[in-house]
């Protein structure tokens, strides 16, 4: 199984939570480097929520608001000690949409590792709709890619179109959960389809990777966002996974579902924010479905946007950096956390 850096990021309403101007992101890189390098000298997280850098919405965007175990895959990405780049989006595969060719061309020209948040292959999820869909402007990159599935796949009995369509690059045994490596990450591939509430097998797999393979910083990707202000709204059921994710120090989650960008403070399975343990959420389905705009103000959310696009994710060793990419290339959100 692998293993990825977690981070942690800014509580709106943590006591202590530190929220700076927007930096270059050289000198704001050098300030959190040295802080998660010295939280490593003295032997761990450090003991005051950890700081974090966050932009400032542009013109026309929100603002700020506050509130048994199953085999797994054998390491299927390559262990890099560094750092690297990869790219998250979910809710693509939508024939016409004018969101997907952008994003495929930044794809190609920003390069790293693709990680694939659910709902693939619009509408229900058939290998013909992969093929007619998906396939033509995402197709070229699946070597370099990771997927979990969505609601639409699984308008296909089973899934099949989409474990038929991705083989062995969504994870073995047609479960649709699996953990891979990406640089000294450990990467949780979910299913929020199925059960994975108290006594199931995927919270047992989750339990067991946590448990027998732990890593700095972690981060699991899957389709149901724990909360949200877009229409489809919070998953309750995903309750108990995040409670076990926060007290295994999982740092950070994407999921997709609804069709907007959404950053998240780090919050606790009650939803209450916690600035020094709390996963942060981001929510990115961005990549070509019929854009959402919001339906309500989640406790925790920080920034929003309507916009197709697709997320960075820089993973250090200790820390990760994001931004968020609209369909031109424009960054419209970005920061910076260190691991728990």
């Amino acid at each position: 199984m692998k293993e990825l850096p977690q981070l942690s990021g800014p509580g709106l309403r943590g006591i202590y939570s530190i929220m700076w101007p927007r930096l270059p992101r050289t000198v704001a890189l050098t300030i959190v480097i040295g802080s998660a390098v010295a939280a490593a000298w003295c032997g761990g997280s450090p003991a005051s929520p950890t700081p974090s850098v966050a932009v400032t919405p542009g013109p026309g965007e929100a603002p700020p608001v506050n509130g048994s175990p199953v085999e797994t895959a054998p390491a299927p990405l390559p262990t890099n000690p560094g750092s690297t780049w990869i790219n998250i989006f979910g809710d693509t595969g939508w024939c016409g949409s004018p969101g997907m060719r952008p994003v495929a061309r930044m794809l190609a020209e920003l390069g790293g590792d693709v990680f694939l948040a659910g709902d693939l292959a619009y509408d229900n999820g058939t290998i013909e709709e992969f093929q007619r869909c998906f396939d033509p402007d995402f197709g070229r990159f699946k070597s370099r890619s990771w997927a979990a599935p969505g609601n639409h796949d699984y308008q296909t009995p089973n899934a099949n179109g989409y474990f038929n369509y991705f083989g062995d690059r969504a994870g073995p045994n047609r479960l649709g959960y699996y953990a891979v490596r990406s640089s000294a990450w450990k990467v949780l591939m979910l299913n929020s389809n199925v059960p994975i509430g108290r006594g199931t097998a995927q919270l047992e797999f989750v339990r067991q990777e946590l448990q027998r393979d732990p890593a700095r910083c972690t981060l699991a990707v899957m389709h149901h966002p724990f909360d949200s202000s877009g229409p489809n709204g919070p998953s309750p059921a995903l309750r108990d996974l995040w409670e076990l994710m926060y007290d295994a120090g999982v740092d950070l989650v994407v999921a997709g579902h609804d069709h907007l960008y959404e950053r998240h403070a780090p919050m606790d399975a009650s939803l209450k924010a916690d600035p020094v343990r709390g996963i942060r959420l981001l929510i990115a389905g961005t990549g070509g479905a019929a854009l959402y705009g919001t339906a309500r103000a989640a406790v925790n959310s920080e920034f929003r946007v309507s916009v197709y696009g697709l997320l960075r994710l820089h993973l250090e060793p200790a820390l990760y950096e994001w931004e968020f990419r609209d369909q031109n290339g424009a960054i419209r959100d970005n920061g910076l956390n260190i691991c728990h």
